[in-house]
């Protein structure tokens, strides 16, 4: 693959949504967007948050056309308020990078009693791109993108326990969320290609990066990883190149999921991401889809 991240084609008149855009990658994938000619609207659940980051864009490239919307994908209602507003302001998406996420340990549920891991890094991104997804054009260039992680690898679907309460591992409820990202976009692709759609679906994974998830970790944890993050974390630009690479290479076909290719996919250029054999059943991933339509009360893609 010879994606070269510097030599992208002006992409003048067309408009991205990258959700969680104000800091970490998603600030990294927005600013780089902006520097190509998009239009980006950013999903944001912090206003104030979301103001500093666009500045900051913008006192960097001044030329940026950044736009605030107001997203909070752990709450339904938000979710459907921002779809509704987008669809009243502009007329299509090109690009969908479902980016934002959250990692707690603390059991925390949203408004509806849902996980909120599960809630926000999955249930709000499969709403968000099932009532925005019509907008989408019709052409190879249009994608929709999912940011999983190397936690899916050691993760599976809870479906009797979407909570995690009976997991050993206190990470499990995170896995969980990010794996239910990989199998989704995997999954959308395949109703995609049978509804005969052009546009594809993609999942990537940021290899290791400190991107402000980590801020309710143990203290020991954290502050182990502070002190091994040069050695093994990306800063949050390289961490946005599989972004990058998902939203602009020719070479994509959908379904693929892309990361670093160097050690233990930390670091590296972006090519092919390993995945969990759990990771690839059809039959999860049908299941999965199902229980989200239940959960957001929205059918998409049902029918095919």
């Amino acid at each position: 693959m010879n994606f070269n991240i510097t030599d992208i084609p002006d992409q003048s008149g067309r408009i991205a949504l990258v959700t969680g855009a104000n800091n970490g990658i998603g600030f990294q994938t927005t600013l780089a967007l902006s520097k190509y000619g998009f239009k980006v609207v950013m999903g944001c659940r912090n206003k104030e948050k979301a103001e500093l980051a666009k500045s900051q864009i913008i006192k960097e490239f001044p030329k940026a056309d950044l736009e605030i919307g107001i997203l909070d994908l752990r709450n339904f209602d938000s979710v459907r308020t921002f779809a509704d507003k987008f669809k009243k302001d502009y007329k299509k998406l090109d690009v969908l990078i479902n980016n934002a996420g959250i990692l707690v340990y603390s059991g925390k549920e949203n408004e509806d009693g849902i996980e909120l891991q599960f809630a926000t890094n999955h249930l709000g991104h499969f709403l968000l791109t099932a009532l925005l997804h019509e907008m989408i054009p019709n052409d190879h260039s249009s994608r929709i993108i999912a940011l999983s992680s190397l936690a899916h690898k050691e993760a599976k679907i809870h479906f009797e326990d979407l909570k995690c309460e009976k997991a050993k591992s206190k990470d499990a409820a995170y896995g969980q969320s990010k794996l239910a990202n990989l199998m989704f976009a995997d999954e959308l692709n395949r109703r995609l290609k049978k509804a005969n759609k052009k546009f594809v679906a993609l999942a990537v994974h940021p290899g290791g990066s400190d991107s402000g998830l980590f801020d309710e970790m143990p203290k020991m944890i954290y502050y182990i990883f502070k002190v091994l993050k040069p050695f093994i974390m990306n800063t949050p630009a390289s961490a946005a190149k599989p972004s990058l690479f998902a939203a602009l290479s020719t070479e994509v076909n959908g379904g693929e999921y892309f990361g670093p290719q160097g050690f233990n996919e930390f670091k590296g250029k972006v090519g092919i991401a390993k995945r969990s054999d759990y990771s690839k059943r059809e039959d999860i991933a049908k299941r999965l889809w199902e229980l989200s339509e239940e959960l957001t009360g929205v059918p998409f893609l049902s029918t095919i």
